[in-house]
């Protein structure tokens, strides 16, 4: 693996990404309540932290739990919650080197359908459903990897000329795309939840 990224807007933190299988899932399992970009540099800052040039499973597995997230917490904090998240990085790296021997690539290398793939990567710590669809288009977009049925699998985010996640991300005019576009997708979830709250009230009312 070795692409050229734009996720964290960073040359250093996307180059890692780039050819990095580990780092590229740990920023994905990072990228929740905090901006994209904050998210996506975290492997490389983890590293650095590290005094490594990339994240090491198993290193990272045996780790002692509070040593890691200390590390996770040092200013500036790899994640708003960097001790919940450390413990989750934690969990990821040590089922890769139990069904992975420590190699983030074989969750994909060699699966044959998107099922599968969208299988697999739900089945890792700190992926849902969503999570994983999301991974599996910025494999299938961005990443050269494309097993038979994979944007089905993918749901909306593997649909072409979309700006719907960081599988869609190539650089800042794109950014702005996708974050106008969580914007929006927010602003709607909050208007419905009005509106079944507003219908709630009436009802009680009656």
């Amino acid at each position: 693996m070795d692409v050229t990224l734009h996720l964290a807007q960073d040359p250093e933190a996307d180059a890692l990404l780039g050819r990095s299988p580990l780092a590229a899932l740990t920023g994905m399992l990072l990228d929740q309540q905090i901006p994209m970009e904050w998210a996506f540099k975290g492997p490389a800052v983890i590293a650095g932290r590290l005094g490594a040039e990339d994240l090491d499973a198993h290193e990272i597995a045996v780790m002692d739990p509070e040593a890691f997230a200390a590390l996770l917490s040092a200013k500036p904090a790899v994640h708003r919650y960097p001790g919940s998240m450390a413990k989750r990085v934690q969990q990821l790296c040590q089922y890769l080197v139990e069904h992975y021997d420590g190699n983030a690539e074989l969750v994909w290398k060699g699966v044959e359908d998107g099922p599968e793939l969208l299988r697999r990567l739900q089945d890792l710590p700190g992926f849902g459903r969503q999570k994983a669809q999301i991974f599996l288009a910025l494999l299938g977009k961005q990443l050269g990897v494309r097993p038979e049925g994979w944007r089905e699998a993918a749901g909306g985010y593997g649909e072409t000329e979309s700006f719907r996640s960081v599988a869609d991300i190539t650089g800042p005019e794109s950014l702005a795309k996708v974050r106008a576009h969580k914007q929006e997708m927010k602003a709607a979830a909050k208007a419905d939840k009005a509106t079944k709250a507003a219908k709630v009230t009436k009802a009680a009312g009656k």
